[in-house]
């Protein structure tokens, strides 16, 4: 029998003890391998399924884009085509207010040019004769020259009158110009009123005005505040009337407008005596759609306009004050 010693038999041990662990280590490192390049292939399925489908979404969200792009163009379109079926309609309520408004410059013009051509004759008559008189001819020429400069400031009266609701019928440009608000609020205030009168001969309202004289000029689009004032007006008169039509007694209708500088912005009441607003319909009452008029007689539209034209359009403020059966009154602030 083969004897080893015991340091022999130690060694061996370890030796294969070392081999085993080597053998094991070996296997351990294939396995790592394979597990490595497993997970290498999965990271790259991964990253190709990331890629398809970041390609998929940036697909589908242009496409949703383009949608919605298309979407809010159509959305402008109709808001557009509302804005001018409002101005339209608001136009076609002034028709007979503007009927009177321009029939009453023509009437002078129509009189004056009438007293005009009797002078003519007359000074004609005064030429031919043998003995002519000097001052009677130029009293004449001079009544002549009176009557003219009337007939010119009546013809552009009512020059003026046909300009403004052609400015009014047509789409806005945006463009700003000095403005008079005094002379735009008296003027709207006129027809709003007429344009009411003409539907109800019944119905008539103490109309009150109080302007300030300083007011300075103030750089506004001039079609689109006259479209917030005669919708204010309009809802104004509305509201008066339909208070007179409940037969309260001893109920007055009134209708005023003021004017005022406070600070850097001018200062536009709009108020009225008529059936006023719970608290409820007030904070409403600048909603797209919202009106509490009965079905046909308001698109609901003619407030939103209004607000917009004036925070928006022209950075001031459209506010509402109004107690219930007391009346409403409208304040409108805009920077000079």
């Amino acid at each position: 029998m083969l004897y080893l010693s015991p340091a022999l038999g130690i060694s061996l041990f370890l030796a294969r003890e070392f081999a085993l662990d080597a053998v094991l280590l070996q296997v351990k490192l294939g396995e790592v391998e394979r597990l490595s390049a497993q997970t290498l292939a999965q990271e790259q399925d991964k990253q190709a399924l990331l890629a398809n489908q970041n390609e998929t979404l940036e697909q589908q969200v242009a496409q949703r884009t383009q949608e919605l792009q298309g979407s809010l163009t159509r959305l402008q379109a109709t808001q557009a085509q509302l804005v001018q079926a409002e101005k339209m309609a608001g136009l076609g309520e002034l028709t007979a207010g503007i009927a009177h408004e321009i029939q009453n410059p023509l009437n002078f013009v129509n009189n004056f040019a009438e007293v005009s051509a009797e002078l003519v004759g007359e000074l004609a008559e005064e030429q031919q004769r043998p003995a002519r008189d000097p001052a009677l001819e130029a009293e004449l020429l001079g009544d002549l020259k009176q009557n003219l400069g009337k007939i010119s400031h009546h013809g552009q009266r009512a020059a003026s009158i046909v300009r403004g609701m052609l400015e009014h019928s047509r789409a806005s440009t945006g463009e700003r110009t000095p403005s008079d608000l005094n002379a735009l609020c008296d003027e709207y205030l006129r027809l709003a009123y007429h344009g009411l009168r003409a539907k109800d001969k019944a119905f008539n309202a103490a109309l009150s005005t109080d302007f300030a004289p300083d007011l300075p000029a103030v750089n506004v689009v001039g079609p689109d505040i006259g479209r917030v004032l005669l919708n204010l007006l309009t809802n104004a008169f509305y509201a008066v009337r339909q208070r007179q039509r409940a037969g309260e007694a001893g109920y007055a209708p009134r209708v005023g407008v003021s004017t005022r500088r406070v600070g850097g912005q001018v200062e536009i009441r709009v108020a009225d005596n008529g059936t006023g607003m719970p608290a409820a319909v007030q904070a409403k009452i600048f909603q797209p759609f919202f009106t509490t008029k009965p079905t046909g007689e308001g698109t609901g539209l003619g407030l939103s306009l209004s607000h917009d034209i004036i925070a928006q359009g022209h950075g001031g403020t459209l506010g509402v004050e109004s107690r219930e059966g007391e009346g409403t009154e409208f304040v409108i602030f805009l920077p000079i």
